[in-house]
């Protein structure tokens, strides 16, 4: 977090040199500031800022990905003449254990057509999670292990 307060201030001495405190001008100090601590990372010891960035991004774009995905099969499931759904809620054990990381992780899930987060255990080890189609709870379990869970502790440890 430090070298992201670094990298504001080098974008507000950017914009202040040059007289301009336009949202463009902004956006261009802060990519300038980005790519000069780059350049300088080694000495600074910002190796890890960018690759949080790269995590992040992925995560994000990881989320994307899943929203079309998921989007795409609710509206097959709901067009389709037979609706052969099994609603159902099961239980997620979870890897991740800090707090920010548990909401982040129960919102993708929300915000993901199909899937809603009910509630985590009082210990926070377990997320129950209602599925529009649980009939095959491990599977789904399986890929929220592998895809958002996997991004978030990548992304932020």
């Amino acid at each position: 977090m430090n070298l992201f307060l670094i990298n504001v201030l080098l974008a507000l001495s950017w914009a202040a040199v040059t007289g301009s405190f336009s949202p463009l001008n902004m956006a261009f100090g802060f990519v300038l500031a980005a790519a000069t601590l780059s350049l300088i990372r080694e000495q600074v010891g910002s190796v890890g800022y960018f690759s949080r960035a790269r995590r992040v991004v992925s995560l994000a774009l990881l989320f994307f990905y899943e929203l079309v995905l998921s989007a795409v099969k609710v509206a097959i499931l709901v067009l389709s003449p037979r609706m052969n759904l099994k609603p159902g809620i099961m239980a997620y054990p979870l890897k991740v254990d800090r707090d920010f990381e548990i909401t982040l992780l129960a919102n993708l899930i929300t915000l993901t057509p199909g899937t809603l987060s009910v509630d985590v255990s009082e210990d926070r080890t377990t997320l129950y999670v209602h599925a529009l189609d649980c009939s095959d709870p491990d599977s789904t379990r399986r890929d929220i292990a592998a895809g958002f869970e996997r991004k978030i502790m990548e992304a932020f440890r």
